[in-house]
């Protein structure tokens, strides 16, 4: 205990280091493979928007020329589908062996048809997933061409989103599975996915429910990612990225006009205002934690070769609040959360998760 705090000083002292070999001084591999055996037995309830990803295969050597139109015809030849936004986190909880409870609002159509399929695939409880008829299953409908040179890449997203908000009997419902919930649980993931306000399922009243239940509930984790919002929830943990964290404290902020020295800022302002630990990830460079005894840089895991950060901050959710749930200390929660990181993003072209084998791995080789 006393060389970890005497690490912790370290990166408060110096703050811009990037060295992995630092970051693994967090934990040593016997504490890391002790977090990672008790995930099988940790179980996560996880509110929030659920959507479709629906990846459309395109071959551009077999386009054709509409005779309506004249204009290219694309042809499809693999459809895949996989749970997005609350999904994602919901995968990679479950590649890494941890029992999921979901809890959202979706369609009763044939994309939450899909949705619940690929989530009952995974070993997901979908018992308290809300399934209505006047409601879109939200999608993420994304067309990948594959050129004639075999290269393939992502053309423009189509998103079906519910424009209306949630109506107040479905927020009555969903605030009644949250309470419901919450004593069966180790902890509660929030994936507020939806940037136009109570559309999606954490509403400002169900954002509210959430901060009396994090008051209520000191020891309990419950954590939230947001994209727009992240500033509005209060005695809860929360996981923005540099541009969240600096919407929150300054809106009229340009994100390219944010420094180091204005990160922090804007972390240790959200800590005074949420009274919770924040995570606030920095990308490459890793997670800066604010808590009670101040900041500290956990630094990133460095990886080579191509790749693809979509979904990285969901992969680093899944990793924080499942050790939290284990035990870990809020920087050994971000050194896990960096590793699943490390893995996920180094699976191009999908939305990645990581194993506790690979977890394990990972560890070994930034050590090396």
């Amino acid at each position: 205990m006393a060389r970890m705090s005497k690490v912790h000083e370290s990166w408060r002292a110096r703050g811009e280091s990037n060295s992995p070999e630092l970051s693994c001084q967090v934990m040593d591999e016997s504490r890391l493979q002790s977090l990672l055996d008790r995930l099988s037995d940790t179980h996560i309830l996880l509110v929030g928007d659920y959507f479709l990803d629906r990846y459309l295969i395109i071959d551009r050597t077999l386009s054709e020329v509409s005779l309506e139109t004249g204009l290219e015809a694309y042809q499809v030849v693999d459809v895949r589908c996989s749970p997005g936004a609350a999904g994602t986190v919901t995968s990679n909880l479950r590649a890494l062996g941890v029992q999921v409870t979901a809890l959202g609002v979706i369609g009763d159509d044939g994309m939450g048809y899909e949705l619940l399929r690929r989530l009952r695939q995974r070993g997901v409880n979908v018992e308290p997933l809300i399934q209505v008829d006047h409601r879109f299953t939200p999608t993420y409908t994304k067309p990948m061409l594959r050129e004639a040179d075999g290269h393939t890449h992502e053309i423009q997203r189509m998103d079906i989103k519910n424009r209306e908000p949630l109506l107040p009997e479905l927020e009555h419902w969903a605030v009644a599975l949250l309470r419901e919930w919450l004593d069966r649980v180790d902890g509660v993931i929030v994936a507020d996915q939806v940037p136009e306000r109570n559309c999606g399922v954490i509403t400002d009243r169900v954002r509210a429910v959430l901060g009396e239940l994090g008051l209520a509930h000191p020891n309990k984790v419950i954590a939230a990612d947001s994209r727009a919002r992240i500033g509005e929830f209060e005695h809860v943990i929360v996981k923005p990225n540099v541009r969240e964290a600096t919407q929150a404290i300054y809106p009229d902020r340009v994100e390219a006009e944010t420094d180091r020295g204005t990160t922090e800022a804007c972390g240790r302002e959200l800590y005074r205002r949420n009274g919770r630990p924040v995570f606030l990830t920095i990308g490459a460079d890793g997670i800066l934690v604010f808590d009670q005894s101040g900041m500290i840089h956990v630094p990133g895991i460095r990886v080579t070769g191509p790749i693809d950060i979509v979904g990285a901050g969901d992969s680093t959710m899944a990793g924080i609040v499942s050790s939290l749930c284990c035990g870990a200390t809020h920087a050994e929660a971000a050194l896990v959360g960096n590793l699943v990181a490390s893995i996920t993003i180094q699976q191009i072209g999908t939305t990645g998760t990581a194993t506790r084998e690979e977890v394990m791995a990972r560890y070994r080789e930034a050590l090396t």
